[in-house]
């Protein structure tokens, strides 16, 4: 980043971090109200102070982070699914294909048969025993043994058809168990996210809309502190690597769906959750990736923050319950969580569990 940019996001984090300083927690702001009219009742406003609010903030964040892990789970066992799903149909393709082909052998061993007892119902040892020509004798000895050796391959064939076929029902029947597993997974998953996001709805819902402004603007300063600690680190000091082309394809799938609703589970086009934003960049990209970001953490190659470029998946929190995408200049796109949309924000406003790298050979 040149030093022209850097000045700039330096002096908008120093304006964010005055503003935090001059917003000091536990302050409680009020409308004033005109004096009761003489002889009537006053009513009492109970005005949440900031301090109380913070704890709003913080209970909803752990109850959104619940709902975000509930949500990698459910994504895990539905991509599962479709992976059991579709090996259970090449399984039947398998068994379909392999039933044909048995009943052909059998078709073929019960024309040998038919034609044996077209023979007289002697097997060709016999029939050769009782030739009187030397020469049909000797003829006959070698296709006998053709025949012999056919009938021994046929019935070879047939013994290995036949156990390829228990194997692939049984493979079969062991995949539908696992599919059956893994859908329980994910109604149980199902509920957990719904509890979670209907209990945080809930206690937003009683927020008054002063509240809930008041709300936002202690997430959006809990947020700035959070980056402008990162930022301090001198991390953006050792940003070097530019994005490679691919990368720049992801980037620009991902920025051009700023403005649409988080909606768990979903993989676009119109809503996303954050795996499933950052999946589908990719992908849009032409690279497939893990679908969650737990399995993202797990399986794409790891860097050093201090290596990352566009392109490249920010893992956050302990669990590795969200993922967002770097853009450049100490920004990711992300989608945050119910009631959000797919946005822009401090790279550093979450605590970085870690960077991984979708095109690691693209170097």
């Amino acid at each position: 980043m040149g030093a022209g940019k850097r000045g700039v996001l330096t002096a908008a984090v120093t304006v964010v971090c005055a503003v935090t300083v001059l917003a000091v927690p536990g302050t409680a702001f009020a409308v004033p109200t005109p004096p009761p009219d003489p002889g009537t009742t006053a009513s009492v406003t109970v005005v949440t102070s900031d301090v109380e609010l913070e704890a709003v903030r913080k209970k909803l964040d752990k109850l959104y982070r619940a709902a975000a892990k509930a949500t990698d789970e459910y994504n895990a066992a539905e991509e599962k699914a479709r992976q059991q799903t579709a090996q259970v149909v090449r399984l039947a393709k398998k068994i379909v294909e392999g039933r044909e082909k048995l009943d052909d052998l059998k078709d073929r061993a019960g024309a040998a048969a038919a034609a044996q007892y077209r023979g007289g119902g002697l097997p060709p040892e016999a029939r050769l025993v009782l030739s009187d020509d030397p020469q049909d004798f000797l003829d006959g000895a070698g296709r006998v043994r053709q025949e012999q050796h056919a009938a021994k391959g046929m019935l070879g064939e047939m013994t290995r058809t036949q156990r390829d076929l228990e194997e692939y029902a049984e493979d079969a029947r062991e995949q539908m168990r696992k599919l059956e597993a893994g859908r329980k997974v994910k109604a149980a998953a199902q509920k957990r996210v719904e509890r979670q996001i209907e209990a945080a709805e809930k206690l937003e819902a009683e927020l008054e809309q002063e509240e809930k402004e008041r709300l936002a603007r202690l997430e959006r300063q809990a947020a700035a502190r959070a980056q402008a600690t990162w930022l301090s680190s001198g991390v953006l000091d050792e940003l070097t690597s530019k994005a490679t082309a691919q990368g720049r394809e992801a980037v620009a799938y991902a920025t051009a769906q700023i403005g649409k609703p988080y909606q768990w589970g979903a993989e676009g086009p119109n809503t996303f959750d954050c795996s499933g934003l950052t999946s589908q960049a990719w992908l849009a990209a032409g690279k497939t990736i893990p679908r969650t970001s737990q399995m993202q953490w797990q399986h794409l190659k790891r860097v050093d923050v201090e290596d990352m470029r566009p392109g490249d998946l920010i893992i956050y929190w302990a669990d590795a319950s969200h993922v967002g995408m770097y853009v450049g200049d100490g920004v990711m796109v992300h989608a945050p969580r119910p009631g959000r949309t797919v946005t822009l924000a401090g790279a550093g406003s979450m605590p970085i569990l870690g960077v991984v790298r979708p095109d690691p050979a693209a170097e």
